[in-house]
């Protein structure tokens, strides 16, 4: 099969892309570990249509740039990421603001139709070739703003309720350095070459209006990994994001997108929506000490198809009021996936699309590995805190996770064609 094809990232598209015949868990939609957000564990993808392909489809596949969204906020789940956060220079404002934006919005268009960057030869905008042979793999570039950006460039009087600060929760360590940012910019694709080729190309074109704060760097299963459709599994193991909202939901749009007709200042927002990033350490060996049973009691689902300890399949619905034999529920109360559904946080919930992460081993020979969370919503103070609030109190996974990191971005709208990324805040 050769050529590429198209997908969009709104969630009413009817063309069936490539990559949505891959079949594979890789290509299993938004999924990932809970981890503060609501519901248990799968994705949506699991009700697209879906059948075999061979891999040399991975890298025909393209997702559009211009729409009324962003792209990576509801494109299935890539095997490759990278998670970077910039602060402006000294000196830089709204003017180099806009014409960094600019710039970027121009190579994320190319380089997701699978085109090389723009520049000469010799020049120090050339493409380097790392991504060279390859087609667009997926790629997508998504950008936000974080709160700090409007102070920087004056437009403190357009920064949204919804970037207020997160609260504090116990289970947080966080690593200043590593939280945060005045620009935040998310890379996924298919194949890592592609994702990297794309991180340069930002890096380079930040020049010197912004310096990298922080980077970090993730994966997913790829496609074709798996003999059939199946959800992806976190670095522990678990069949992982069957609570996720889905396109298919009535309100999918309502939870995940800032609606127009708001506030004037707040419009630039329209159609946008908030990440919220945990780079979130697993402490694997404590956890691989426990036995399956336990593990799963900890969750509060079967480890080896993601179903409900309150029986059926993993996307039967859990039954929270079940109970056993000896008279004791079947989902313990301290089970993550209780504690995190939307059933028990009047209905909040979030689009969680996250990488895992390994970063090496430490010095006392532990795995530096885990979770990079990333989930979407209209209102972080209605989705994210309201959950972890309540996770915060008594998870049964807590004891087994570190929060290391965090970061809340506002992210604008998708770019019209002709116009960038973030436009309309920049020349309101």
């Amino acid at each position: 099969m050769s050529g590429k094809s198209t997908s969009s990232d709104t969630s009413n598209t009817h063309a069936l892309s490539r990559r949505r015949l891959l079949g594979t868990a890789g290509a299993a939609g938004a999924t990932g570990l809970v981890l503060g957000a609501a519901g248990g564990a799968t994705g949506y993808a699991a009700t697209r249509d879906q059948a075999p392909a061979a891999l040399t489809t991975v890298g025909s596949t393209e997702v559009m740039f211009h729409g009324k969204h962003q792209p990576g906020i509801t494109t299935p789940l890539q095997a490759s990421g990278h998670l970077i956060a910039f602060d402006l220079a000294p000196g830089a404002g709204r003017k180099q603001a806009a014409a960094l934006m600019r710039r970027w919005s121009a190579v994320a268009r190319r380089l997701m139709a699978g085109e090389p960057t723009a520049g000469a030869a010799d020049g120090p905008g050339h493409d380097t070739g790392v991504a060279l042979d390859a087609g667009p793999s997926s790629l997508t570039v998504t950008f936000g703003f974080g709160a700090t950006f409007f102070e920087r460039t004056g437009l403190t009087a357009h920064r949204p309720p919804g970037l207020d600060p997160l609260p504090p929760f116990s289970s947080d360590h966080l690593d200043a350095r590593r939280s945060n940012g005045d620009l935040w910019v998310q890379i996924g694709a298919d194949d890592a070459l592609v994702a990297f080729h794309a991180l340069r190309a930002v890096q380079k074109e930040a020049a010197s209006t912004a310096t990298v704060r922080w980077q970090m760097n993730g994966f997913n299963r790829t496609p074709g990994a798996t003999a059939r459709p199946m959800t992806a599994r976190n670095l522990m193991g678990q069949v992982d994001g069957t609570g996720n909202p889905k396109p298919t939901d009535d309100d999918f749009d309502k939870r995940l997108f800032v609606p127009g007709g708001q506030d004037p200042a707040y419009e630039w927002l329209a159609g946008g929506s908030y990440a919220v990033v945990r780079r979130i350490r697993m402490l694997l060996d404590d956890w691989e000490k426990l036995p399956v049973e336990r593990q799963e009691r900890v969750i509060g689902r079967r480890k080896a198809d993601g179903a409900p300890l309150s029986g059926g399949t993993e996307t039967t619905a859990m039954d929270l009021d079940k109970a056993g034999p000896d008279g004791k529920l079947l989902i313990p109360d301290n089970a993550h996936a209780r504690i995190s559904s939307p059933e028990r946080n009047s209905g909040a919930a979030m689009l969680r699309r996250p990488f895992s992460y390994h970063d090496g081993i430490d010095q006392d020979g532990t795995p530096d590995a885990g979770l990079l969370f990333i989930c979407w919503q209209a209102d972080p103070l209605r989705g994210f805190v309201p959950v972890q609030r309540k996770l915060d109190r008594g998870d049964a996974l807590s004891p087994f996770i570190r929060h290391e990191a965090s970061g809340l971005f506002a992210v604008p709208g998708g770019a019209a064609a002709g116009e960038y990324v973030g436009q309309r805040l920049l020349e309101s």
